[in-house]
């Protein structure tokens, strides 16, 4: 089954919001095994989107619309797609009460044009919204499905993956099982990754192995189908011994996993406190430690020391050291990395130093950045990293490099 995903809404092409709804449809639609060949967005126009959609239908079995469900006038998919069917609207009951439901509660006046979201094409199947007012709905029509989804993310997400994908996927697959388990490399490239587990990718067929890179990190999602989720899992368990096998120094979490939430659960899995002394990421390691909730059963304090007075006085390095190695050295971050660990009495510090750019620092060129991880009894470590990129992406790579030390250090020695 091949796809297109339509996006409506003149916002869209304004660069008003941006269309993150593709990116996660196709996200859903490819553990489906459903190839996704076109995005297209159209702004609020009933004729052109009539046209898109016969583009559409020209190259697509399965063609899903996002946004232009509201009570708006300017809310047109929904008329637009019965008009060029041929199909009636008709009221959904059970989308109409709620929506009259949900206004009584608050003590507000529903006005008539908010009828216009329980509007649904006469004999599709009916997408409950429990995020919202709108239905969505799944249509089928001389070999084609339609479906229709809400644009805001947090109505359209739930939606497709609990009301439209179920229903997509028995349809598809005939009670057939599709699942689909995803592992997460830092370190390694894609290209180097894919060079790694070429003879995998070549003789694929179920389950399917698939590489993404994005943000630094790659991704393989693994992906089987068969009678029953455990006969799927059986499968799926078995690819991925063959990969991490071969690629498995480089994974550091599965799915939803995210670098620093994987470096949150090592530390609370081992018992540990941490503290960072942070240069030039100036308290972004400690950011995004911090955006993982349960964090503080592990998380102490921090400093930022950018200068090299703070270095010595909030840190009490030695001026001598700095001196004689500079800010920029495995020396210093090693230093930044004892020193904020025994001032905040932690199992853990972490010293981040560097030039992140676009500038050298003195003859550090642009990238240059050190890592110093000190683990209570034992020694510390440093890392050298050489980066080529824009000034903040060095930072953040900076954050999830030192976080995908961490998590390995912990798991080897502590």
């Amino acid at each position: 089954m091949n796809a297109e995903i339509i996006a409506v809404g003149s916002e869209l092409l304004l660069g008003q919001i941006v269309n993150t709804n593709a990116k996660f449809i196709s996200n859903q639609l490819s553990e489906l095994g459903i190839n996704v060949f076109y995005h297209t967005v159209v702004g609020d126009n009933a004729g052109r989107l009539e046209d898109v959609i016969k583009t559409a239908e020209s190259r697509a079995d399965l063609i899903i619309f996002s946004g232009g469900l509201g009570p708006t006038k300017d809310d047109l998919t929904k008329e637009t797609i019965a008009r060029h069917l041929g199909v009636d609207l008709t009221f959904d009951e059970t989308a109409l009460t709620y929506i009259e439901a949900f206004f009584a509660k608050r003590g507000r006046v529903m006005t008539e044009n908010n009828k216009k979201q329980a509007l649904v094409l006469a004999g599709c199947d009916v997408l409950a919204n429990h995020h919202g007012m709108a239905p969505g709905m799944m249509f089928e029509k001389d070999g084609k499905t339609y479906i229709l989804l809400p644009g805001p993310p947090k109505e359209l997400e739930p939606m497709f993956q609990f009301e439209a994908k179920p229903k997509l996927a028995a349809r598809l697959n005939d009670g057939a099982i599709i699942l689909s388990h995803v592992l997460r490399f830092y370190g390694i490239g894609e290209a180097e990754l894919e060079v790694a587990i070429q003879d995998i990718l070549d003789s694929q067929t179920n389950p399917t192995v698939a590489p993404l890179a994005s943000d630094g990190e790659v991704t393989l999602r693994v992906t089987a189908k068969a009678a029953s989720e455990a006969e799927a899992r059986t499968l799926i368990e078995a690819k991925t011994a063959e990969i991490q096998a071969i690629v498995g120094d480089f994974q550091y979490g599965v799915n939803d996993d995210s670098l620093a939430s994987k470096t949150v659960e090592t530390l609370l899995e081992k018992n540990c406190t941490i503290a960072a002394a942070e240069s030039l990421t100036a308290g972004l390691f400690l950011s995004e430690l911090a955006e993982i909730p349960g964090v503080s059963g592990a998380l102490v304090g921090g400093v930022v020391t950018y200068t090299v007075d703070a270095k010595i006085k909030q840190l009490g390095i030695e001026p001598m050291l700095i001196e004689q190695y500079g800010v920029v050295s495995s020396e210093c971050a090693a230093a930044m990395a004892e020193h904020v660990r025994v001032k905040f009495g932690t199992n853990i510090g972490i010293g981040l130093t560097g030039a992140a750019g676009p500038d050298a620092h003195g003859d550090q060129p642009a990238g240059t950045i050190w890592i110093g991880i000190s683990i209570e009894g034992r020694d510390i470590e440093t890392y050298k990293l050489q980066l080529s990129g824009m000034r903040n992406t060095n930072r953040l790579r900076a954050v999830k490099f030192t976080c995908s030390y961490l998590i390995r250090l912990l798991k080897e020695k502590y």
